[in-house]
C-alpha cells in the first residue's frame, strides 16, 4: 500500500454473497435490485466499502466463481443497468464498490473455452492449458480441489485440459500474452464503470510448471494428489506485478488477493509495498485445517507474527468470516448459551486489531451454522466432494455427514435473516438454500430495535474506529499474560491509547491488576446488556475496551 492510498486504512469492508442477501422478485435467489433495496442496512451499520461476490454471467457450477462472460451480469441477479444503479447509489453514500475478480479460471461455457476446445489450431487454442495423454491417461497425478483428477479429456483435441477446481472451471493460460491483454482490457472496462477495486480470487495459481511433474504428496482417498509445486511460483508474482503496473496502480484501485500462503513470509510476498502487488491479502485456509488447528494461542501467535512482518511495509485484511468459512460464532465462539456475548466478543477483538476489518453478511447479527439433514441438501460442490472423500477414507455415512456439516461452506451461504416471517424475509418464493430456522429469533429487524444487540455492537465498533484514529493507524502490542489470564492488547497513537482485554473461554478468569494500571474509561463491553464492565474478573467470552494512557 503506497502513501497515496492511505485512505485504505479508513475502510470497513462489508462482503455480500448476492445469491443469499435479498431477493427482490420472489424467485428464491438474491439479486442486484435486492442489494440496492437493502443498501440502507449497510449505511446504518457504518461501512464504507462493499465487496460483491461474483455477479458476472455464469452457469453456476460453483455459484458464480465460474464465469462465462466477464462483461455481463448473471441473468438471475439482474442486468448491467441494475449494476449501474447500485454503483451510483453506493457512490452517493460514500461506499466504495469492490468486485470479486476470478481470473485463475473461467467457466467451460465461456466463448474462449468453447473455441479453444474445438481444435488445436484455433485463435483461442492457447488460452487454456492443454496436454497430451501420458500412456493413455491423465498427464499427471494431480487432484482437483473438488475431487478426482485435475485433468479432463476432450476428444475434439485428443488432449486433456487442466482444472484445479471443478471440471467446469478450466484454468486460464497466463503464459499466453493475448489472453493477458484481454484480461487487462476487461479490468480497465470495469474501472471505467466506477469500480473501486477488486478482490482477486484464487490468485496463487496463475503460473504453472511446464513439465507438470507428478506430486509427491500423499494421495487423497480417491487416489489423486494435490499439487506440491503450484502455489506462489515466481511467475505468478510477476503476473500480479504486471496487473498492478498496468491496471491497479494507475487506476488507484483497492486490491485484495485471496492467496495460498502456508507461512507469513509467503503472505508478505503478496502485500509488501515494495513488491507492488496487492494492498492486502486474504489467506485461504481449508475449513478442515482451521477447525483442527485453531486455538486462541495459535491466533495470538499468527497475529503477532504477521504484525512484526508487515508493520513497516504492508497492511492487513482482518476477518473471521467469509463465504468460504463456517460461521464465526459457531467456529470460534459459542452459538449456544453464550451466543450473543461471544458474537460481540469476536467483533470487538477483530476490530481492535491493526488492518482493515471485513464484515461478512450476517455476522453483524450473529448468524450461525445450519446442519442440513442430507448431503443432497448441500449446494456447495466442495462439501459434496468432502463427504465423498470421507466415505472413501472409511468413515460411515453418519460420521462423514457430521464432519461435512461442520466444515461446509454452505454454513455461510444460508439466506440473510431480515425478520421473523417465513424465509426470514429473504424471499417470498422458495429460497435456493434453506433458511436457518433460528431466523425467528435471530434477525435484523429485532436487532435494529434493541440497543444491546450484536448489530448495535457492530455499529458502535465501526463508529469508534472512525472517531479514534488509534484504531486505524495506531501501534499495536500484546501485553504479557500467563496461563489462565486473559488476552490483552494495546493500540497507541500518542496521546491516544486503547486497551482491550479478552477472555477466550467459557470459564471466568481474573484480570491481573497490572493490566489495568493505566486503564481509563471503559468504552465497550460484550456484556453491555448486563451493565458492561464490572471487573476485576472477566465473565465467559467477556471483552472490554478501555481508554488507555500510553507511557
Amino acid at each position: 500500500m503506497t502513501a497515496e492510498k492511505d485512505w485504505i486504512k479508513d475502510l470497513v469492508v462489508y462482503q455480500i454473497y448476492p445469491r443469499s442477501f435479498y431477493d427482490s422478485n420472489g424467485d428464491g435467489i438474491g439479486d442486484l435490485p435486492g442489494i440496492l433495496q437493502k443498501l440502507g442496512h449497510l449505511e446504518e451499520l457504518g461501512v464504507n466499502a462493499l465487496w460483491l461476490s461474483p455477479v458476472y454471467r455464469s452457469p453456476n457450477d460453483d455459484n458464480g466463481y465460474d464465469i462465462s462472460d466477464y462483461q455481463d451480469i448473471m441473468e438471475e441477479f439482474g442486468t448491467m443497468e441494475d449494476w449501474d444503479r447500485l454503483q451510483e447509489a453506493c457512490q452517493k453514500r460514500g461506499i466504495r464498490l469492490i468486485m470479486d475478480l476470478v481470473v485463475n479460471h473461467s467457466s467451460d461455457e465461456h466463448p474462449w473455452f468453447v473455441e479453444s476446445r474445438s481444435s488445436r489450431d484455433n485463435p483461442k487454442s492457447e488460452y487454456y492449458i492443454w496436454r497430451d495423454p501420458v500412456q493413455g491417461r491423465e498427464p499427471n497425478n494431480w487432484a482437483s480441489a473438488f475431487g478426482g483428477s485435475a485433468w479432463e479429456y476432450v476428444p475434439e483435441r485428443g488432449q486433456y485440459y487442466f482444472h484445479y477446481f471443478s471440471k467446469k472451471q478450466p484454468d486460464l493460460n497466463w503464459a499466453c500474452q493475448d489472453l493477458r491483454e484481454e484480461l487487462v482490457a476487461m479490468m480497465h472496462k470495469w474501472a471505467d464503470k466506477g469500480v473501486g477495486g477488486f478482490r482477486v480470487d484464487a490468485i496463487s495459481y496463475l503460473d504453472k510448471p511446464l513439465d507438470f511433474p507428478d506430486s509427491a504428496l500423499p494421495p487423497q482417498p480417491d487416489g489423486y494428489s494435490f499439487p506440491d509445486c503450484l502455489a506462489g511460483r515466481p511467475g505468478t508474482h510477476a503476473y500480479i506485478q504486471e496487473l498492478n503496473r498496468r491496471v491497479f496502480a494507475p487506476r488507484q484501485l483497492l486490491t485484495v488477493g485471496e492467496v495460498s500462503a502456508p507461512h507469513v513470509e509467503e503472505l508478505c510476498r503478496y502485500v509488501r509495498t515494495a513488491r507492488e502487488e496487492f494492498d492486502m491479502a486474504i489467506p485461504f485456509v481449508p475449513p478442515m485445517v482451521e477447525i483442527d488447528t485453531w486455538s486462541p494461542q495459535k491466533l495470538k501467535r499468527d497475529i503477532e507474527e504477521s504484525w512484526q512482518a508487515l508493520r513497516e511495509d504492508g497492511w492487513w485484511a482482518r476477518f473471521f468470516s467469509n463465504h468460504d468459512k463456517p460461521r464465526q460464532v459457531s467456529l470460534y465462539g459459542d452459538d449456544g448459551a453464550y451466543w450473543e456475548v461471544s458474537a460481540k466478543f469476536l467483533a470487538m477483538f477483530l476490530h481492535s486489531l491493526p488492518g482493515t476489518p471485513f464484515v461478512y453478511q450476517g455476522e453483524e447479527i450473529g448468524m450461525t451454522n445450519l446442519k442440513l439433514p442430507r448431503i443432497e441438501d448441500y449446494k456447495d460442490p466442495d462439501t459434496r466432494n468432502r463427504y465423498r472423500q470421507l466415505l472413501l477414507s472409511g468413515l460411515d455415512p453418519e460420521a462423514a455427514l457430521a464432519r461435512a456439516q461442520l466444515e461446509s461452506r454452505d454454513n455461510a451461504r444460508t439466506p440473510m435473516q431480515w425478520d421473523a416471517t417465513e424465509n426470514g424475509g429473504f424471499t417470498t418464493g422458495r429460497p435456493w438454500l434453506q433458511v436457518n430456522p433460528n431466523t425467528r429469533t435471530i434477525h435484523v429487524e429485532a436487532q435494529r430495535q434493541d440497543p444491546h444487540s450484536i448489530f448495535q455492537c457492530y455499529r458502535r465498533l465501526i463508529a469508534l474506529r472512525k472517531e479514534q484514529p488509534v484504531l486505524s493507524r495506531g501501534d499495536f502490542a500484546f501485553l504479557e499474560t500467563g496461563p489462565g489470564e486473559p488476552l490483552a492488547l494495546t493500540r497507541t497513537l500518542p496521546p491516544e491509547g486503547l486497551l482491550g482485554i479478552f477472555n477466550f473461554s467459557r470459564q471466568p478468569c481474573q484480570v491481573p491488576a497490572r493490566l489495568l494500571e493505566r486503564a481509563g474509561e471503559p468504552l465497550l463491553s460484550s456484556y453491555d446488556r448486563e451493565g458492561g464492565w464490572q471487573g476485576p474478573a472477566l465473565r465467559p467470552y467477556e471483552a472490554a475496551l478501555f481508554r488507555w494512557k500510553p507511557v
